[in-house]
């Protein structure tokens, strides 16, 4: 430490500038060491999250209107990955670089058959549908019946007018390996939170 001036001389610092020195190193030391361990811990919680959300939890984002009412334009939901998809659930799949989120109609092996009125039949069964916006045949351009291929399933949107789903070659049914995960929650905007179903 220098020496202080004092009434124009030379003098070494008093006890208690020294006290007051050491006392502003330890806070700036303390300090830089909580700056850096909260720094490093919004980093480690940063990239869980990342972690998380692309491997098991993905997040996706809504685009059109073939889910509705249950899913609306701009909405943000969760998924879980997972391979047990059962008839019911709305699952995210990828189709050419895109994401499509349908509703799993019919497992491997089972027959689908629709018709004019938007009627759907899974083995022989009426398919009851109260998630269904309208029932119409929509864009259709397969045969029914139809038995769902082996190692895929059979999807459709619930706004069925709109929705371009398995029912039309060009999206087919869909396998396995192209399935992101089945939605869970709707949880943007906050108003409107809840579980998919």
């Amino acid at each position: 430490m220098s020496k202080v001036k004092i009434d124009g001389k030379l003098e070494p610092p008093s006890l208690q500038i020294l006290e007051a020195e050491l006392e502003r190193t330890k806070y700036r030391s303390r300090f830089i060491k909580t700056l850096r361990n909260t720094v490093f811990t919004l980093i480690t919680v940063a990239a869980a999250a990342v972690l998380v959300a692309t491997i098991w939890m993905p997040v996706l984002q809504i685009y059109g209107n073939s889910m509705t009412p249950l899913l609306n334009d701009g909405e943000i939901v969760l998924s879980l990955k997972t391979s047990n998809i059962k008839k019911g659930e709305v699952i995210a799949f990828y189709y050419n670089n895109k994401i499509l989120i349908k509703r799993v109609i019919g497992n491997a092996g089972d027959w689908i058959d629709i018709n004019e009125k938007g009627d759907v039949y899974v083995n022989g069964s009426l398919l009851d549908e109260p998630y269904a916006s309208e029932k119409a045949l929509g864009d259709s351009n397969i045969e029914y019946p139809y038995q769902v291929p082996e190692g895929k399933v059979f999807v459709m949107g619930d706004h069925r007018s709109v929705s371009v789903d398995s029912r039309n070659t060009s999206v087919g049914c869909v396998a396995q390996e192209q399935i992101v995960g089945k939605l869970m929650l709707k949880f943007w905007p906050t108003k409107n939170i809840e579980k998919i179903s």
